[in-house]
């Protein structure tokens, strides 16, 4: 799940990101509404964290703006504003949830995976691909049952590519979802983390391989018995 956190507080933003990043998601944090606008121009995500009190201007008009303009990824709104006026005018205004601040990181982690059921995204249940099993709320990867020691990039690379089994996935599509805004990359970055998450599933014995298009991206496919 890529969120998108628009927030101000440089220490509250870091306190999210890294939170966020822990828990699996992927994290683009922007201070400014203005600059919230633009990453979601150009970026696509499948939630907004966004903060009320913005330097250059409410994050309640931004939200009406996002509506208005089908922008359509769930929004959780986190504010000190407590009041039961300013939830219902939250609410209204098209936010999914309200969170009050001060929050603690595991209620702010379960509300956003619970947008994401709500989404149809089906965290509830372990994805399966031929043998490969990925379970999205303890992270843990298995083939068959061996259970897979992958680094926190590896095991959302997986869940990504089994949530698209037999699809394509292009290489631009893949760092957008696994990688934040801004981060800088070696060329070969994804190269490099799909040779490493190809070589853990093929020494666990899994019966899916993950096949390289060449000059277009990446699809997991099940190996011919």
């Amino acid at each position: 799940m890529k969120i998108l956190l628009i927030e101000d507080n440089r220490k509250l933003a870091e306190y999210a990101t890294l939170g966020l990043g822990k828990a699996g998601f992927v994290v683009d944090a922007v201070s400014t509404a203005g600059d919230g606008w633009e990453a979601l121009a150009v970026g696509s995500y499948d939630a907004v964290v966004l903060d009320l009190g913005l330097p250059d201007r409410d994050g309640m008009d931004l939200l009406e703006e996002m509506r208005r303009n089908g922008v359509a990824c769930a929004v959780l709104i986190l504010t000190a504003r407590d009041g039961v006026e300013n939830r219902v005018n939250g609410l209204t205004a098209g936010a999914d949830d309200y969170l009050v601040k001060p929050f603690a990181m595991a209620e702010l982690v379960a509300r956003l995976r619970a947008l994401e059921r709500r989404q149809g995204k089906g965290l509830e249940m372990t994805l399966c691909y031929g043998n490969v099993s990925f379970d999205p709320l303890t992270r843990e990867a298995r083939v068959g049952e061996i259970v897979l020691t992958l680094s926190r990039r590896e095991r959302d690379a997986l869940e990504y590519l089994i949530r698209r089994g037999g699809r394509v996935i292009t290489r631009t599509a893949l760092e957008e979802a696994l990688y934040p805004m801004g981060e800088e990359l070696a060329s070969n970055a994804v190269d490099v983390l799909i040779y490493r998450l190809r070589k853990r599933l093929q020494d666990a014995g899994a019966a899916v391989v993950i096949v390289t298009m060449r000059g277009v991206g990446y699809m997991l496919s099940v190996q011919p018995s």
